[in-house]
């Protein structure tokens, strides 16, 4: 009697385990998706926040500009992909797509005075095509042309975007006996068109604490390993970009470029980082 109820419980199993496998390998609308495995460590990923500062603890501080060129190897991580596909996030894709939503507010300035209206924005990524001829018919029945705008596009940004700027402030928290760096607000740019090189122009302005909790849940790719991308905000955090600096505060409130030029200028720029560098260095005796 024992070995029949064993039987009975084997059989039943075998036969609600091929139910199972016959349902698994039946697959419905949504089933079919593009990764062996739901990724879920980005999408619930949280940014960590600023840990409490007191102005009597900083003991110095400095406010540096920095640019970053989406021409260098290590920033084309933030510029890829151009266009929209899925799985893949592009940096001023991820920032248009909020400011669209919302969620983040675009200014015309660095200092975030004036913000932009989302239709603002929506217009600045609509880029007027040629225009094109149109045939229209009269009241009598004759048909005559008239110029028409051309088609519009509204992803050149994305294939433009020629660098980042940063404003951040370094400071030495003498509580934590540490110098630390936060970035106050990312600048968006994109070259002049024309025949000639005229230069960039910025787009907008973000403030970066607000965007943290938004680039904490989209990754990065990874050259390395694609189970392994880190986050925008990991990039950011982990200073995993190459720049130079273009601006340090001073009593002219002038740029790197008002008085230095081609390599003096990436030396003036070397310059201001190894200052930062030594101001750190000399507080420890070894």
């Amino acid at each position: 009697m024992k070995h029949i109820k064993y039987f009975l419980v084997f059989i039943l199993f075998v036969f609600f385990t091929n139910i199972s496998f016959a349902q698994q390998s039946v697959f419905q609308p949504g089933d079919y998706k593009d990764a062996i495995y739901e990724k879920e460590n980005a999408v619930n990923r949280r940014f960590i926040p600023y840990s409490f500062l007191r102005e009597g603890d900083v003991t110095w501080e400095k406010r540096v500009w920095r640019r970053l060129d989406m021409r260098e190897k290590m920033n084309q991580s933030l510029y890829y992909p151009k266009d929209i596909v899925e799985g893949r996030i592009s940096l001023p894709q991820l920032v248009i797509k909020y400011i669209l939503s919302g969620q983040i507010v675009a200014f015309a300035d660095e200092e975030f005075k004036e913000s932009y209206d989302k239709s603002v924005i929506a217009a600045k990524l609509v880029l007027q095509g040629d225009s094109i001829d149109q045939e229209k018919f009269a009241e009598d029945g004759s048909s005559y042309s008239v110029k028409v705008p051309g088609a519009k596009d509204s992803t050149w940004f994305y294939e433009t975007f020629s660098s980042l700027s940063i404003k951040e402030d370094w400071f030495f928290d003498k509580q934590k006996s540490s110098l630390e760096v936060r970035i106050l607000g990312l600048g968006f740019y994109a070259p002049i068109k024309g025949k000639e090189d005229f230069g960039e122009q910025p787009i907008f302005f973000v403030y970066f604490p607000a965007c943290r909790p938004f680039f904490a849940k989209h990754e990065v790719f990874n050259v390395k390993n694609d189970s392994e991308r880190r986050t925008f905000e990991d990039i950011f955090w982990k200073r995993q970009f190459a720049s130079s600096v273009i601006k340090e505060s001073n009593v002219y409130d002038r740029k790197i470029a008002d008085y230095a030029k081609g390599i003096e200028a990436l030396l003036e720029s070397d310059r201001v980082k190894s200052d930062i560098f030594r101001f750190e260095h000399d507080l420890w005796q070894f």
